[in-house]
Order: C-alpha cells, then structure tokens, then sequence
C-alpha cells in the first residue's frame, strides 16, 4: 500500500511539474506575436469595486449593509433599486490633504496597465509606487505629469507607453515588474477640494526574472530654469536603462524657443557627456521648430510627440506652453553605474545669436534599475507645483 501511495503521489508530481513546463511563458512581454502562447500567470486587478485584487471577491459592496461607511459602497443611492453585485462602488473619495493606498499587492508579479480618471487640478495629486519594502517611493510625480497631462489640460494623446483619452483618461501600459509586493498611493495636496477618483490597476501574479529592473518615475520643475538649464534626472546610482521623458514647457518670451540640447552624462562623465542631442525638437522627433506654414503642428505617435500646444487667448492665458514626451523603447539609454540627464534652455536673439532663456520647465523622467535607488529631490510646495491659470 505504501508502494502504490508513493507512486501514486510521485505520478501526480510529475504531471504537474510537466503541466509547468509545457507553458513556460510567464505572460510578461506582451505583444501581438506572443497573444496565443498559453500561461501559468494569475490576472488579476484592483479598483474601488474590489480593494485587495482577491480572486472572486469583485463588486461585493452591498448599499444596504454598508451605506453610509466611508469609501465604500459610493454609489449605494443609485445602486438601492438594484442591490449587491451592482454599480455600488465604483469610485472613491480622497479628502483634502488625504493620502490614500489605492492599491497594494503581494508578488511575485508586474503591474502591465494602470487607468484613472482624477477630477480636481492634477498637479495637486501625487501618485507614489513603492517595491518591496522600500520606505521611500521608486515613483514619485503629479498625476497629471505623470500621465503626460502636466498643464492641467486635457490634450489627446496616443502612445504606446501613455494613452490620455477624452475626456480626462489617463492610462499607462508601462511594464513594473515587482518580485515581494507593491504599494500605490495617491495625495491630495489641496486643502479646499475633495478628489473623486475612478482608477484600476491591472496586474499578473508571475515569476519574475533576475535581469528585472524596477521601474522609476521622478519628477523636477524649474521656474524659470536657472542658468538656462534644467535638470531631468541627477543622482541615479546603479545599473539601469533611462526609457523616458515628458516635459511641460512653459516659454517666457517670443521667437523659437527650443534650440537647447538634451545631454545624458553616465558611467563616470564629467564636463562632457556621451550622449548629446542636436535641438529640443530633434530629441522629441520632430524637425525646424515644429512648423509647418508658421504654426506649431501638433502629433501624437508610438514612441514621440508634441501633443499638447497652449495657445494665447488674447485675454488671461497669455503664454505659450507646450507638452511632449519621447519613449526611448526601441533605444534605451543603458548605464552601468550612474546616469545624470539635463537640457538646456535656448531661444534666439538678434543677430543670428542663442538667447539664453528662463522658461517653466517641469519634467518627468521614467527609467529602470536594481534597488536600492538613490533619495529623490525634495518634491515642491503645493504653491510650487501649481500652473496659475
């Protein structure tokens, strides 16, 4: 009997380690080319209507039993005729001055796509995601910077890292793989309005490879740029590959304004970098000012774009502003050992001559590396981040 017990449970093992391998994919890497190899990995996905991402415990807020209790069961008025299972919570409520952990899970797994949809002014909202166990955040930004949306502004814009639908969706499809848990929070630096906030948070629950770097999102603000240069990213320690940059750009004076080059300094640079730039526009894949027939052309496409042109209205928005990003997904920036990213802030004077300028810049850098990172600058004051409108 125990002969037959130990074959029997040896044969139950082997089907199950040959049921493993025979779908090794780990469902990470998502493409059109892999959209039929079959999985181990787990979907799941956390939202207002279901907190903790557990299987099978989707859309269990009740109206009746939990009206009245705070961030559940939000829409338990209009959902009373209809009852449990219902459109009962699809939303919360982040009060002034309120920080919120609106999703948190344990890994092994990768976060593949975030949507949300914030009311109120989005630079007043700080999106923070933490790895592992880290006590300070590996993303840290406005959620509008962050989705690309940094003017307050709603612009369209379709890219295969970021996608802003109408009329204030944001979503991102960038890859953050995590290998013990995750944490995301959001802030609501403003102390006179409460935030309603759709979102959900798309994850696969999967091994995860030791070449994994942890995604990084920081943002930095110049106003004005001082000595007409402002910095992207500063600091970074460790091996890595720099896949990003958004920026909002705010001129202060007429003529063209982005003559400036994008410099990456890594590996030990010191005066000079390895890797320089020929124009602000020819970083973001655009040519001769962005111009065609004397007006600023707007695009949005898969890895590049000036999405968003802010025009005078001849009454209060008196200043020209601008939004754009360039995904380096085919072209990675790789450092081994540290990565410092600025870029400077040119116009043209008289005489055919750079004019030194001292433009709002505000940026956000998006790159991967190994933990543990470096301390990020100081985010600024609630009256530091806000775009006077």
């Amino acid at each position: 009997m125990k002969k037959l017990f130990l074959l029997g449970w040896i044969l139950v093992n082997a089907i199950l380690v040959n049921a493993q391998s025979n779908y090794p994919f780990n469902g990470l890497d998502m493409n059109m080319g892999n959209l039929s190899r079959l999985s181990n990995a787990q979907s799941r996905s956390i939202s207002p209507e279901n907190f903790t991402g557990e299987k099978g415990k989707g859309a269990m807020a009740d109206p009746l039993k939990q009206k009245g209790q705070r961030n559940v069961a939000n829409a338990a008025n209009e959902a009373r005729d209809l009852g449990q299972g219902w459109k009962v919570n699809p939303f919360i409520i982040v009060d002034k001055g309120e920080t919120v952990t609106i999703a948190e899970m344990e890994g092994p797994g990768a976060i593949q796509q975030i949507w949300m949809t914030p009311t109120g002014n989005w630079r007043f909202s700080i999106l923070r995601i933490y790895w592992d166990d880290e006590k300070e955040p590996s993303v840290e930004a406005p959620v509008g910077d962050f989705f690309c949306m940094g003017w307050g502004e709603y612009a369209p814009l379709s890219s295969l890292a970021v996608c802003v639908n109408p009329g204030s969706a944001f979503n991102c499809y960038w890859k953050m793989p995590f290998r013990k848990k995750c944490k995301i929070t959001l802030e609501n630096l403003n102390r006179d309005e409460a935030m309603r906030l759709y979102y959900q948070v798309n994850y696969t629950l999967t091994p995860v490879g030791e070449d994994e770097g942890y995604f990084h999102a920081q943002f930095r603000r110049s106003n004005p740029s001082k000595g007409s240069m402002h910095t992207i990213l500063d600091g970074v320690q460790g091996k890595g590959q720099y896949v990003g940059t958004y920026i909002a750009w705010g001129v202060n004076n007429n003529g063209w304004w982005g003559e400036g080059e994008i410099k990456f300094f890594m590996d030990g640079d010191q005066q000079y970098p390895t890797i320089a730039g020929t124009g602000t526009e020819d970083y973001f894949c655009g040519s001769y000012n962005f111009d065609r027939g004397g007006q600023y052309v707007p695009f949005s496409t898969p890895y590049a774009g000036l999405h968003q042109v802010i025009r005078p209205d001849g009454t209060y928005k008196s200043q020209q502003a601008f939004g754009m990003y360039r995904w380096h997904i085919m072209d990675p920036i790789r450092f081994d050992k540290d990565l410092k990213v600025n870029i400077q802030d040119l116009g043209w004077r008289h005489g055919g001559r750079y004019l030194p300028q001292q433009s709002d810049i505000a940026s956000v850098a998006f790159w991967y590396q190994r933990e543990p990172h470096a301390h990020f600058p100081k985010l600024p004051s609630k009256d530091e981040l806000e775009v006077i409108k």
